[in-house]
């Protein structure tokens, strides 16, 4: 993952720990004042939001003991995580644009794929006006990349 993935994710983290976490503990207090547990939606509310809170946590802190921090290519001389490539589709000649990200980033919807799909990977150490062909759930595409920057 990026550096930046990797900040926002550890600030995540903190946040979960001091702040959200004394919040949950007060609703879970504040719900035990109103009487008898066996019938306080309240309560069972404020432990469901406990437990959700201590998935997050143990989420987040399991992606930060197994990431791997990805430096962004310094170049854009080849493909690489963090550059932006602009492609061009053989088939039809229509363009695309993507970054390329780690896959804690990875959002198709906003452009950025993972070094690790399969379109990531066939982009990796690629230059401008290499034709690259990857496997995709339609078939096997080919595009041609028209630009590489950082």
């Amino acid at each position: 993952m990026s550096r930046e993935c990797l900040d926002k994710l550890e600030s995540e983290l903190q946040y979960l720990k001091t702040v959200r976490e004394r919040e949950v503990a007060e609703q879970i207090k504040e719900a035990r004042s109103f009487g008898d547990l066996s019938e306080n939606s309240e309560y069972d509310e404020a432990k469901n939001e406990q437990g959700k809170l201590y998935s997050r946590i143990a989420e987040i802190e399991n992606i930060l003991a197994n990431a791997e921090l990805l430096e962004a290519a310094d170049t854009a001389d080849e493909a690489g995580v963090g550059n932006h490539v602009t492609l061009l589709e053989a088939a039809t000649g229509e363009r695309f644009e993507y970054s390329i990200v780690g896959t804690q980033e990875a959002n198709p919807r906003r452009n950025r794929i993972s070094d690790e799909s399969p379109l990531g990977r066939a982009l990796l150490g690629h230059k401008v006006g290499d034709e690259i062909k990857f496997e995709a759930a339609a078939g096997v595409m080919t595009f041609v990349i028209e630009a590489i920057t950082s």
